[in-house]
């Protein structure tokens, strides 16, 4: 049985509504799961997941906990999933020291993180040869080939979009939906790593 309940926490207004798209994609279309359940994102400023004497991260994780042993649920797995943008912090250091207070706050509740390495856009920079409709790629001579390392953000995109403005709200959940998956976790170290915890739950 491949069924799993996530609870995100996410720091972007785009990410309320694209992170759980994307969890739905990675679990049907990447690792064949059978059913995934994605409760509605609790947002929280950056600053408050990230400083080690804000206590606005254990309070996040608790209402996730919360929400995610409701009692009017069916039983079932559940993972709380905290998603942050790496901005100009190492991801290999980051990302295990914010797992680890986030722990701390509820040791037993299944709980991981992911950063995404620059940020969420970058992973639209390694799938762009999928997005060529909603990118205008006319003038590159070739797609990215490690998005992460060549440091490529939310800028990449809107130099690219094809409309007025690049817009995290309307824009990255819509590119999500279309975006190749295999393509950017080829290109990607941090979309493997989500795609990684995600398939470490499968048979849980």
């Amino acid at each position: 049985m491949s069924r799993l309940r996530v609870a995100p926490i996410v720091e972007g207004h785009g990410d309320v509504q694209a992170f759980p798209i994307l969890l739905r994609r990675i679990w049907a279309e990447l690792l064949g799961g059978e059913y995934i359940e994605v409760l509605k994102p609790i947002r929280a400023k950056r600053d408050q997941l990230t400083k080690p004497e804000n206590p606005a991260l254990c309070d996040t994780v608790q209402l996730a906990a919360r929400n995610l042993l409701h009692p009017n649920r069916d039983p079932m797995p559940g993972l709380i999933l905290v998603l942050v943008d790496a901005e100009d912090d190492l991801a290999c250091q980051f990302g295990p020291t914010l797992l680890k207070r986030a722990q701390a706050c509820r040791s037993d509740i299944d709980i991981t993180s992911v950063i995404a390495n620059r940020c969420y856009e970058t992973w639209f920079a390694a799938a762009a040869d999928s997005l060529r409709h909603e990118l205008d790629l006319t003038s590159d001579t070739e797609f990215p080939s490690d998005p992460e390392t060549q440091n490529l953000r939310k800028g990449w995109v809107e130099k690219r979009i094809r409309r007025a403005k690049y817009s995290e709200t309307f824009d990255q959940a819509r590119l999500t939906a279309i975006m190749d998956l295999s393509q950017c976790r080829t290109k990607c170290p941090s979309f493997d790593k989500l795609c990684r915890e995600l398939e470490g739950r499968l048979h849980t």
